[in-house]
């Protein structure tokens, strides 16, 4: 989504899908320049919104069973290509473009990886999904698509689930909405992230999918949600 909602002196931060490893970076620059104590004058976020983030199963604070067990709920094929994007990002491109053993249906859109509201949503507003597709890899797949792979679920310098509120005076607020029917992230490992950090209000929405832009009202449910605060 990368979206920057600019109001007055202030701005909030909406990030979408695999792009919401931005937000969590954002974080954790915040707090480490206040730990320093320097003069954050620069800073002007006013609050963050995380939307269907994706999750990486090699953070260090999963717990082992929970990560294996979410694990285990995605296609085959879909834990292959992340093992290739972890352990061997070199061979990302290879193996998703490769026909000799089946690739990631996650980008592949294969119909198993996707929730009912998923495919009702998609097949409602289908036309905007395949534009907002095609303007997204313009620069190639590789760039687009098997980049955001390797750095989604590479090897971190930091675990999220170690991150400190970034507002400790609630001068803003974090959000993360999630469905609970979602195909390619499974909502027991948001679930274990909401539960580390309470500082981000958690917003679990029940029959959900992962194209949660799509849902009525959602997205202006999200505006209001910053505009509050933690309120």
């Amino acid at each position: 989504m990368d979206v920057l909602l600019t109001c007055f002196e202030e701005f909030f931060l909406v990030e979408e899908i695999i792009a919401c490893h931005v937000i969590y970076f954002v974080c954790l620059l915040i707090v480490s320049v206040l730990k320093l104590s320097l003069f954050w004058n620069s800073c002007r976020l006013a609050g963050a919104a995380l939307i269907a983030p994706v999750i990486n199963y090699w953070w260090p604070g999963f717990p082992a069973d929970l990560c294996k067990e979410a694990y285990n709920l995605q296609l085959p094929q879909d834990q292959w290509a992340l093992r290739v994007a972890h352990h061997a990002p070199w061979l990302t491109y290879w193996w998703n473009t490769q026909k000799l053993f089946p690739s990631s249906g996650v980008i592949s859109r294969k119909r198993e990886t996707m929730s009912r509201q998923d495919i009702e949503l998609v097949s409602t507003y289908g036309g905007g999904h395949d534009l907002k597709q095609k303007e997204a890899t313009q620069q190639g797949e590789f760039e687009s698509l098997h980049r955001d792979m390797m750095i989604g679920f590479g090897k971190w310098e930091f675990d999220p689930m170690d991150l400190e509120n970034p507002f400790p005076n609630n001068e803003g607020s974090v959000h993360l909405w999630q469905g609970d029917d979602d195909k390619k992230v499974p909502v027991i490992l948001q679930r274990y992230i909401a539960q580390k950090l309470p500082w981000i209000h958690y917003h679990e929405l029940p029959g959900g999918g992962h194209v949660l832009h799509f849902v009525p009202g959602l997205i202006e449910g999200v505006l209001r949600a910053l505009l509050r605060g933690g309120k």
